[in-house]
């Protein structure tokens, strides 16, 4: 799984960037407010992606920070919001405002969103309120990659956060560092299938 994708940037557009990387420009869908925190284009910089990934389209998006994305995934969770929707939404919407909006159900806020009618606006508060503030605290780890595969192949990055300490706990403290994440993957998989 990708997490992250680090290059120069050759193209802004007002949906995406264009991210050379080792010989490979890669096309990566981008919340608009995302892409007006990136450096200017010749500049090199950071996107955490997403694959999304079905049997006729394969598309690869983008955010300026893993909370962003992490945030990405959470919107899709909500009936009704796909990928497309979920990046026109944050495009519209910074951050913290989107929690805020969400912490106290403005549902004029959410609705001020281009395309975001007041039925998507309602089950978002009623899926997301008091999720997104979590984000923050869930995504420091010092497994952060190993938690973003466990979210990448469907988990909650919660559950996989609790998993990967449950993990470690069992691991013999003086395995080494990558027999280590190995193990700590597997055994964390293990956790949360049961």
């Amino acid at each position: 799984m990708f997490n992250s994708v680090r290059g120069t940037i050759t193209e802004k557009l007002s949906d995406s960037v264009y991210i050379l990387s080792n010989g490979i420009e890669w096309d990566i869908s981008t919340p608009a407010t995302d892409i007006l925190k990136l450096p200017p284009i010749g500049e090199e910089c950071q996107i955490f992606t997403w694959l999304y990934h079905r049997e006729d389209q394969m598309k690869l998006y983008g955010f300026v920070a893993d909370e962003r994305r992490s945030t990405f995934l959470e919107l899709l969770k909500v009936e009704g919001i796909g990928p497309k929707a979920a990046l026109k939404i944050l495009g519209n919407i910074g951050q913290e405002e989107l929690e805020n909006a969400l912490e106290n159900e403005d549902l004029g806020r959410l609705e001020a969103v281009p395309g975001l009618g007041k039925k998507t606006a309602q089950k978002m508060i009623l899926s997301l309120k008091g999720k997104l503030t979590h984000v923050k605290a869930v995504t420091s780890s010092p497994y952060n990659e190993l938690i973003d595969a466990l979210v990448g192949m469907g988990y909650d990055r919660r559950a996989a956060l609790d998993a990967m300490s449950r993990a470690e706990k069992e691991l013999a403290p003086d395995t080494p560092g990558a027999e280590k994440e190995k193990l700590l993957f597997k055994n964390a998989i293990v956790i949360l299938s049961n």
